[in-house]
C-alpha cells in the first residue's frame, strides 16, 4: 500500500468556534493537530493549507439564499436569521462565521481534489466532516456540508461512482439529501438509532429515491452497542456494499462521538475500536478505489481524551505509519494539554481493549438480537436494490 498521504491544515480552522458554553470546543482541533506533530506524523506527509471554498463551490451544494444569509450572520451576528437554522443553541452566529466555515469546506475540497488528481492516494481534513448541513440551513454544528462538498467537487471533476461511509454517532443526513437522488453517490451511514438521538433520522427505509434509489443505506444502531457489535456491523454491511458499487473514489466520515464517554450519545464504543474501523476505511480505499481516500472527522465531544487520539490515529493511519495502540503519548503533549485545559491527559493511544475481537456476520445471526435485528433491517431493505442478498 503506498503510503503518499496528505494532510489538510490551516491553523485559521480553530475560528470555527460558537462560544465558550458550547460543546464543539476549537480546542479539540488545536489539540489533533499537537498531538500528529508530536509524533512526527507530519514529517511523515505534505501538510496542505488550502484556500477556502469559493461562492461557486459553495453553490455546488449550497442555496445562494442560504450562502447570503451565512455572510450577513457572518458580517453581524445579532441580525442571524433563524429560519435558516442560524443563531440557534446548535448554531449560534459568531463573527466570521463565513469565512471559516468556507475554509474549513476548502479543505476538504482540497483533499478531494488532490487525490482525483492522484497527487497523492491519501487526504485527510479532521476539521471537516461538518455532515448535518443542508443545502438551505445550517444544523447540528455545521454550516457548510463540507463533506458534501468535496463530493460534489469530485463529480464535477468526472468522477462517476464515489462511496460515503459516515461512523458519526450521528446519521450523516445533511451528505444523504444533498445526494438523494444522485446514483453517483453511494451513502451509508452506521449512527446512534433515530430514537434516541439527533437528527431523529437514518431509518433503514431511507433508501434514496428516482434515479438513487438503493444508494442510500442506514444502519441504525441500539443505544449501547459497544466495541464487537460496532465492528461487527460495519462489516455486516460496508465490505459488501463498496464491492459491488466499486467506488473510484472512498470519502469517509470518521466523528469520535461514538465513545463511551462521549456526553451527547449513548453508544460504547471504545478508541480501540475506533480505531479498527479507521484501519478498515483504509484497507476498503485499496481494495476497492484504488486506493483513493478523503477521510474526515466530524463529531466529538470529549475534546481532551478522546478527539486528539483518534484522529491522531487516522491520520498515522492514512501516513503509512500507523501508532501502536499501546504506544505511550509524549510528555510535552501532555504537559501542554495540562496547561491549556487544565484537564489531565491520557497516558496512552488505547483504551485497553486492543484488539477489538467481534464475530462476522458470515457465522450467522440471532433474529433475536438487537444489534442483529437492525442489521437485518438495513439488508432487507437496502440489499436487494442493490441486486444483493439480504
Amino acid at each position: 500500500m503506498s503510503g503518499r498521504a496528505q494532510l489538510m491544515w490551516d491553523e485559521a480552522v480553530t475560528g470555527y468556534d460558537f462560544g465558550p458554553d458550547h460543546p464543539m470546543d476549537p480546542v479539540r482541533l488545536e489539540l489533533t493537530r499537537k498531538l500528529v506533530g508530536a509524533f512526527g506524523l507530519d514529517r511523515e506527509m505534505g501538510v496542505v493549507a488550502a484556500k477556502p471554498a469559493g461562492e461557486s463551490t459553495l453553490r455546488l451544494v449550497h442555496r445562494e439564499d442560504y450562502i447570503d444569509a451565512v455572510k450577513a450572520a457572518s458580517a453581524d451576528p445579532r441580525s442571524a436569521d433563524g429560519s435558516y437554522g442560524l443563531g440557534t443553541v446548535d448554531d449560534p452566529a459568531f463573527a466570521g462565521m463565513h469565512e471559516v466555515s468556507a475554509l474549513i469546506a476548502g479543505q476538504s475540497v482540497g483533499a478531494a481534489e488532490a487525490v482525483w488528481r492522484g497527487d497523492v492516494d491519501h487526504a485527510v481534513n479532521f476539521a471537516g466532516g461538518l455532515h448535518h448541513a443542508m443545502p438551505g440551513g445550517a444544523a447540528g454544528f455545521c454550516i457548510y456540508n463540507d463533506a458534501s462538498l468535496a463530493i460534489a467537487r469530485l463529480l464535477e471533476l468526472g468522477a462517476e461512482r464515489v462511496a460515503y461511509v459516515d461512523v458519526d454517532v450521528h446519521h450523516g443526513d445533511g451528505v444523504q439529501a444533498a445526494f438523494w437522488e444522485d446514483p453517483r453517490v453511494l451513502t451509508i451511514s452506521l449512527h446512534e438509532h433515530p430514537r434516541t438521538l439527533f437528527p431523529q433520522t437514518g431509518w433503514p427505509e431511507e433508501t434514496g429515491a428516482g434515479a438513487g434509489e438503493g444508494a442510500a443505506v442506514n444502519v441504525a444502531l441500539p443505544a449501547g452497542t459497544g466495541d464487537a457489535g460496532w465492528v461487527r456491523a460495519f462489516h455486516a454491511v460496508v465490505p459488501e456494499l463498496l464491492a459491488e458499487f466499486r467506488p473510484q473514489v472512498l470519502v469517509s466520515q470518521h466523528g469520535a462521538d461514538t465513545h463511551f464517554e462521549d456526553p451527547l450519545a449513548h453508544l460504547a464504543v471504545s478508541l480501540d475500536a475506533q480505531r479498527a474501523v479507521q484501519v478498515a476505511c483504509h484497507e476498503l480505499a485499496h481494495e476497492y478505489a484504488d486506493g483513493k481516500w478523503v477521510a474526515l472527522g466530524g463529531g466529538g465531544y470529549a475534546v481532551v481524551d478522546v478527539v486528539p487520539r483518534s484522529w491522531t490515529h487516522l491520520v498515522g493511519i492514512a501516513a503509512g505509519r500507523e501508532i501502536a495502540p499501546g504506544t505511550v503519548i509524549p510528555e510535552g503533549w501532555r504537559q501542554e494539554v495540562f496547561a491549556r485545559t487544565r484537564q489531565l491527559a491520557p497516558q496512552r493511544m488505547t483504551d485497553g481493549r486492543w484488539p477489538v475481537s467481534f464475530a462476522s456476520w458470515e457465522s450467522g445471526y440471532d433474529p433475536a438480537d438487537r444489534l442483529d435485528q437492525a442489521l437485518l433491517a438495513t439488508r432487507r431493505a437496502a440489499f436487494p436494490l442493490r441486486g444483493l442478498l439480504p
